[in-house]
């Protein structure tokens, strides 16, 4: 497993090792021992959550709050996402800032969002298989977002506008300056 630090404090991918021959590959998908010794981080996690979406779906920026916040190891099984999270801890040094990564069954790359951050994901293949670890239980009066498209942070959903499906939740998340978080 290689684990790689990227420009939001906490905020890490993952690589595993993968052992492939010619009936097929073999990874260890997640090793709590290994991600604390590599990160410094807790890697206890006690709800698994997988869902699927079609091409244009975007899913996002959705946390949980205050005592129900969660932090997120995900991944995407099958099909490909471009998968973001935002720093929303205000005492933090990357407060306000994103950062993406693409997330396939072919790449089996891992995104590990702490707590404090906002979290989505546009689908960029035909279907996506999508599944996240989560280190507190879901909690529906903790929810909170920001607007995917929020002008302030300009992310890129690598998606045309046009294309992208959203819940009838996500078309009506407050911006970010608005600060539901």
């Amino acid at each position: 497993m290689k684990i790689k630090q990227t420009p939001l404090k906490d905020c890490y991918i993952i690589e595993p090792t993968i052992f492939e021959d010619d009936r097929g590959y073999f990874y260890e998908k997640f090793n709590e021992q290994k991600f604390e010794e590599l990160t410094g981080l807790n890697g206890h996690f006690v709800q698994d959550n997988v869902s699927k979406s079609s091409y244009g779906v975007l899913r996002g920026l959705h946390l949980q709050k205050r005592e129900h916040a969660q932090a997120k190891l995900v991944s995407c099984l099958e099909g490909k996402v471009w998968d973001v999270a935002i720093d929303l801890r205000k005492e933090s040094p990357t407060f306000g800032k994103w950062f993406g990564v693409e997330l396939s069954g072919e790449n089996k790359l891992q995104f590990y969002v702490p707590r404090g951050f906002g979290h989505g994901f546009s689908v960029l293949s035909e279907t996506a298989i999508f599944a996240y670890k989560c280190d507190n239980f879901y909690n529906k009066e903790s929810e909170g977002g920001v607007l995917w498209n929020d002008e302030e942070l300009t992310i890129d959903w690598k998606l045309p506008a046009a294309d992208v499906l959203l819940s009838a939740k996500d078309e009506i998340q407050p911006t970010f300056a608005q600060g539901n978080f």
